[in-house]
């Protein structure tokens, strides 16, 4: 399966996968949508609503978003009610763990280095603020 995404000018065709996952959910307000069907299935009306954009615009989202497989469609009479399919993020998430851990490791690192390496300071009294200053003069 290859992966289009239409623009104004111009058509891009993308690899399957992760990286077809990456860069469908890199589009801010196909993030919008995948947040508001989360928590159960939604119609494209309620989409609508809940986007702020046209319906025509939100349902060419939709559609790349189908079509990556990340949401699922069901018709319930007139009505089509879209949901979260959460398989391809899931795989996104899989390949995504060793750089957290890599990243974990590495900032635990820091932490370990900064604490090694850092002086102690002694707690100050605060100086008068300009507020208590202006009450003095009062």
């Amino acid at each position: 399966m290859h992966l289009r995404i239409y623009t104004p000018m111009r058509m891009f065709s993308l690899m399957p996968g992760d990286v077809a996952v990456l860069a469908v959910i890199a589009e801010p307000t196909r993030r919008r949508i995948l947040d508001a069907i989360r928590g159960g299935e939604r119609s494209v009306g309620e989409l609508v609503e809940r986007v702020g954009m046209h319906q025509p615009g939100v349902s060419r989202h939709l559609k790349v978003l189908r079509d990556a497989g990340l949401v699922e469609v069901r018709r319930d009479a007139q009505r089509r009610l879209y949901r979260l399919r959460p398989e391809p993020l899931m795989e996104l998430d899989r390949w995504l763990e060793p750089y957290r851990a890599e990243w974990k490791s590495r900032l635990d690192a820091l932490e370990q280095h900064l604490q090694r390496t850092a002086t102690p300071t002694t707690p100050t009294t605060p100086g008068p603020t300009a507020a208590t200053t202006r009450k003095e003069r009062r």
